[in-house]
């Protein structure tokens, strides 16, 4: 095979250490020279493999990027002269079993880099990996938040208050105030339910059947427990959400354009400009980034015959913050994402359908950002004006099917 790369390394990264292949092509009949060595993963030994590398004048560095473990060599070498430092997805290039140690590997990596069969992950600049490192952290203790509140739910099932069979929110301004009541000693149903706000007071009569229960010394504590934990959660997801609106200041404009699309909320549009990068160019087409996030069908055909068309693995945060995003858009008629979601949910089910309105956001996002323009909504009724005789008759189908004799007379 042609040799692309005279002189290439091969790093198979682990928490300890590093095992470094340098590969040097040979002239004419020679062959190449793979030399082995081990360095560690601190800080002062990468810095020295920095200076080795740069001594054996090597071109490319191919790494796996296994874990966190990778970084801080990723990091640290990324900035050296005349280096192309390229991390790869460790199912590209995984060897073959029975035959796998951590010299082979770096040995393997080498060879993949020097003929040029290897294809480098998406690694953003600094910027935008603090920004993911705070949107990260911020659905990170959403979620311990909302886990906190579940298990305060069991604690109050456990004391029969049925708080949650009448409030959505137990958390909330009126659940609240109830179960502070409780833990202060309080045990009149009618008078906790009076604490009911709002939209929350036509629930008063439920709510005072539901405030009735074995409520004691034990509970209160371990409910004050969960309040606390709860709001320590809240304090922080503030100030993480300070923090990222202050680091998103230079990507307002990409932020903003794509809140203009229906379901993308301010949450979801921080989660789409960091795992991103907020930076279309990168990606040389729509269905290239609806590929990287994970949301086309993949493909696995042999001898002519499909096996599976799963979507492949993404980037999780993204088809988190975008599946939330589909569901809202499934609960909120007269738009087109939601008619597109009705028709695909019919047929394929809901699960389909929301992969499938993921992947409609993201090449609309993708549009946008090169084009620069907001978004333009083709209506709730586009598939009918697409195809108004499919429609017509559809709705005949259907009204025929219930009995119905159906007769049409053109409106004067």
């Amino acid at each position: 095979m042609e040799v692309i790369r005279a002189r290439c390394a091969g790093l198979d990264v682990s928490k300890k250490d590093a095992k470094v292949c340098v590969r040097v092509a040979g002239v004419g009949r020679r062959k190449a020279v793979e030399t082995v060595t081990t360095w560690s993963s601190m800080t002062s030994q990468i810095l020295a493999l920095r200076e080795h590398l740069a001594a054996e004048q090597v071109t490319c560095v191919v790494m796996e990027a296994t874990g966190d473990y990778w970084k801080p060599f990723y990091y640290l070498l990324e900035d050296l002269p005349g280096v192309e430092v390229v991390l790869v997805n460790a199912r590209h290039v995984k060897n073959l079993p029975g035959r796998k140690t951590d010299v082979a590997d770096a040995t393997w990596l080498a060879q993949l880099g020097a003929h040029g069969l290897v294809r480098g992950s998406f690694v953003p600049p600094e910027p935008i990996r603090q920004l993911r490192d705070l949107t990260r952290t911020r659905t990170a203790i959403t979620r311990e938040r909302s886990r906190e509140i579940q298990r305060l739910e069991k604690l109050l099932e456990d004391a029969g208050i049925k708080l949650s069979s009448v409030a959505t929110d137990i958390v909330g301004v009126s659940g609240r105030a109830m179960i502070e009541a409780l833990i202060a000693g309080d045990r009149d149903a009618g008078r906790m339910a009076d604490l009911a706000q709002r939209r929350m007071r036509v629930k008063i009569p439920q709510l005072t059947e539901a405030l009735v229960g074995r409520f004691n010394e034990h509970h209160a504590f371990l409910t004050r427990v969960h309040l606390d934990l709860i709001d320590q959660h809240t304090v922080v997801i503030s100030q993480l959400t300070e923090r990222i609106e202050a680091m998103m200041e230079p990507f307002r404009g990409f932020h903003d354009l794509i809140c203009t699309i229906p379901g993308i909320s301010t949450l979801t549009a921080d989660v789409v400009v960091a795992e991103t990068g907020a930076d279309m160019s990168r990606f040389p087409t729509a269905k290239d980034l609806a590929s990287w996030a994970g949301t086309t069908p993949g493909n696995n055909e042999s001898a002519g015959r499909v096996k599976s068309s799963r979507t492949r693995p993404g980037n999780p945060y993204l088809q988190g913050a975008l599946g939330a995003s589909a569901m809202s858009i499934a609960r909120t008629p007269g738009t087109y994402l939601n008619a597109k979601y009705r028709r695909i949910a019919t047929r394929r089910g809901p699960q389909k359908a929301n992969v499938a309105i993921q992947h409609s956001i993201l090449v609309a996002i993708w549009h946008m950002g090169v084009t620069g323009t907001i978004y333009d909504d083709p209506g709730a009724d586009y598939y009918t004006r697409l195809r108004p005789e499919r429609a017509r008759q559809r709705a005949i189908h259907q009204l025929e099917a219930m009995g119905y004799r159906v007769t049409l007379n053109e409106a004067s």
